[in-house]
């Protein structure tokens, strides 16, 4: 009889290859371990690094911490490379080629500053419309409410148009996006807006108004070729002037608020690039401009507001007790204004920063020609919502304010036929229509009579 295989050996090997099967498991289980460690741990490292430049430290050297723009700097960084406001790559340089090319035969491709903003996002709409190139450009600080900035972006982001998040005072994102694109012209709407908030962070209008405006300046003057730039002035430049209508003639040398002071001060910086580097200059000199997307600040919006929330609003006369009064101008008259200025405007005649000839300068009221008492603007309100306004008649205070604008447009009526068509009544319509469908406000606020025009397509 066979004696049974020997399986001894067989056994053994079985034993020992499940031994080599756990040690080989342990050790890649230690060798994930680690990987996964380290991994967390530059994770860590990656996301502290991030936090620390999104977000400033309690105070700093310069006391600058409770500026709205020294902490928009900071923050936005996150934004900036995740949303696509980022400077460079190839992605980035295509989107921005894509939205700043023109779209019809010798159309132009024009850096819109401010785009973000109430007169850019329409302006930036009119010239994408007809098929022009237009590339934005808006830092979104927070002086008024960013999200009505953003829903702006969204609407033109709907239209193609790109808007880049970035600081007029970032000289070396200004020159990058010139280097991208060769752009013909510059409509730059990008400032410190408000008259009275000037008493309360008088910096800011400084550092946006004055040096925003210079530095775009510097990298203008270098741009081969270098755009013709079209901007905008104010009518406050007039400050104490008597004479009406206001003329581009009239003395504009007793500013009465610092916003006055620093769009004048940019009319003379803009004289100075014009004769020394060639630069194409056309300033805008606007007056109260109102409409659908228009800015929270302004008198005829928060009017609005306050009076369909039941609050009070208050309600100026002068020193010496006569009705305070506007030359309220519509949006649309506005733009077509901005796109007449731009349509007229002459090659710089600058290279390399030198000047070759001499330049085009010019300044221009836009304004509507008939102003407007303050108290007939609230009475057009309290038709237009159904509802009374609580009224309180106070003097009105020395915060920088005028009495009275009144525009001369002659002069923009014959370089560029500009003439504006638009009734208070009309546009506070239009306005009082664009407020409730963007703020889901349904009852009490009477419906345009004939047929009404979609809030997008009124900007």
């Amino acid at each position: 009889m066979a004696s049974p295989p020997d399986t001894s050996k067989t056994v053994k090997i079985e034993r020992y290859n499940s031994y080599l099967r756990r040690v080989n498991s342990t050790k890649l289980l230690n060798a994930s371990s680690k990987l996964l460690f380290r991994a967390t741990l530059l994770i860590a490292l990656v996301l502290i690094f991030l936090f620390t430049l999104n977000y400033p430290p309690l105070s700093d050297n310069n006391g600058n911490n409770n500026d709205p723009h020294h902490r928009f700097h900071h923050r936005n960084f996150l934004q900036s490379a995740f949303y696509g406001g980022g400077v460079g790559g190839a992605a980035w340089e295509k989107q921005v080629r894509h939205s700043a090319t023109p779209r019809r035969s010798n159309g132009m491709s024009v850096l819109v500053t401010g785009a973000a903003g109430f007169v850019g996002s329409h302006c930036s709409l009119a010239l994408k419309k007809r098929g022009d190139g237009v590339l934005g450009l808006d830092n979104f600080n927070d002086y008024y409410d960013p999200s009505l900035k953003r829903a702006r972006q969204v609407l033109l982001s709907r239209h193609q148009i790109f808007i880049i998040e970035g600081d007029l005072n970032d000289g070396p994102l200004l020159t990058k996006l010139f280097d991208v694109v060769p752009f013909t012209h510059v409509l730059h709407l990008a400032a410190q807006a408000g008259v009275r908030y000037a008493m309360q962070n008088p910096q800011s209008y400084v550092r946006s108004n004055i040096a925003g405006f210079v530095n775009l300046l510097e990298v203008a003057k270098a741009a081969n070729p270098q755009p013709a730039i079209v901007w905008a002035s104010s009518s406050s430049v007039y400050g104490l002037n008597t004479e009406n209508p206001f003329s581009e003639r009239d003395r504009t040398d007793q500013p009465a608020s610092l916003y006055a002071a620093t769009k004048k001060a940019g009319e003379e910086i803009a004289h100075t690039y014009n004769h020394i580097y060639g630069l194409s200059l056309t300033g805008l000199r606007f007056f109260t401009v109102y409409g659908p997307w228009g800015r929270p600040d302004m008198a005829y919006f928060f009017f609005t507001k306050d009076i369909l929330h039941g609050k009070s609003i208050d309600i100026y006369r002068t020193q010496d007790d006569k009705e305070v009064a506007r030359d309220f101008t519509y949006i649309d008259d506005v733009v077509k204004g901005c796109l007449g200025a731009l349509d007229t405007a002459k090659k710089s005649t600058g290279s390399g920063g030198k000047k070759k000839a001499p330049a085009q300068l010019r300044v221009y009221n836009l304004g509507n020609t008939s102003p407007v008492p303050v108290g007939k603007l609230v009475s057009i309100l309290e038709s237009l919502l159904n509802k009374n306004a609580k009224k309180h008649v106070i003097k009105m205070p020395r915060n920088g304010d005028v009495p009275y604008t009144h525009a001369n447009v002659s002069l923009a009526y014959k370089d560029f036929g500009y003439k504006p068509t638009t009734d208070l009544a009309t546009g506070l319509r239009k306005f009082v229509k664009w407020y409730a469908s963007y703020y889901g406000i349904e009852s009490r606020v009477k419906k345009e009579n004939g047929k009404g025009e979609h809030p997008e397509e009124s900007a």
